[in-house]
């Protein structure tokens, strides 16, 4: 594992505006110092939209190939959501783009049914482990952090530090009201995972009229933050050690008294 340089790039999405949105993330990311990894909110290029007809594009659309060419211009992955459409459903989807424009895909498993998500996007099935930088990266999306059977991180004894990942992040749409959650629950399933945690959450009030104040964080292993934004567009730039991560795990291996289980993606 080498260091990883991650820029949290938490911006105010424009509504129901793709063009803008693209030149605005855009800007932030190029200006930004150099880095390893651009981390970008969900669904940012529409927002959180009750809209998805009038909002999805398809995977040969403007949008991802967009978002390749920009992580090949700047020479690092992006990761962020969109609304994507697949035939007749439509999905909040992860994309994860590599500096050579190739990319994978994480389909949001756990859809916010307080906005009826649920009713309007089809939900993943299966779990995504990319690696950068020799970090084992398990990148989710929003409502997600709530569910911490799905985000636990599996006992793998042949990886370094004994587990199938060494950072998990969420992109969201948080909004302000819930606050308190969202700044609580990136700091547990740090703790109970034993990894270091990203949280990238937008800002400024959407098309709904949801408030968002931002808190977007990197928290280590022990629960304690590394940098956390404040509620105003910012782009804030963190080099990551691994060092810290690998000894807390060799120190205070809870990972080897963890419950077995098999997970049932198929339950709904």
């Amino acid at each position: 594992m080498q260091t990883l340089t991650v820029s949290l790039v938490q911006g105010a999405t424009r509504w129901h505006d793709a063009p803008a949105n693209r030149e605005y993330y855009g800007h932030l990311v190029r200006t930004a110092p150099r880095s390893d990894l651009f981390v970008l909110p969900e669904t940012f290029l529409s927002g959180f939209t009750n809209d998805t007809l009038a909002n999805a594009e398809t995977m040969d659309g403007e949008s991802v190939a967009w978002l390749r060419a920009l992580a090949i211009e700047v020479n690092a992955t992006i990761t962020g959501s969109l609304v994507i459409r697949e035939g007749e459903t439509v999905y909040n989807r992860l994309m994860w783009v590599s500096p050579n424009g190739e990319l994978v895909t994480y389909d949001k498993r756990h859809l916010f049914r307080m906005a009826g998500e649920h009713t309007r996007y089809g939900g993943g099935r299966e779990r995504l482990i990319v690696e950068l930088n020799g970090w084992r990266i398990l990148p989710q999306v929003c409502y997600d952090l709530r569910f911490p059977v799905w985000l636990r991180n599996g006992r793998n004894e042949a990886a370094a530090g004994g587990m199938d990942y060494d950072l998990a992040l969420f992109v969201a749409n948080w909004p302000s009201p819930r606050r308190g959650p969202w700044r609580t629950l990136l700091r547990a399933r740090a703790i109970e995972n034993l990894a270091y945690v990203i949280g990238v959450n937008r800002v400024g009030v959407d098309g709904n009229n949801h408030p968002y104040s931002g808190d977007s964080a990197i928290i280590d292993p022990v629960g304690e933050p590394l940098v956390e934004l404040g509620p105003v567009e910012q782009v804030v730039t963190v080099t990551m050690d691994p060092a810290p991560l690998l000894a807390h795990r060799e120190r205070f291996p809870a990972w080897m008294d963890a419950d077995a289980f098999v997970l049932n993606t198929d339950a709904t």
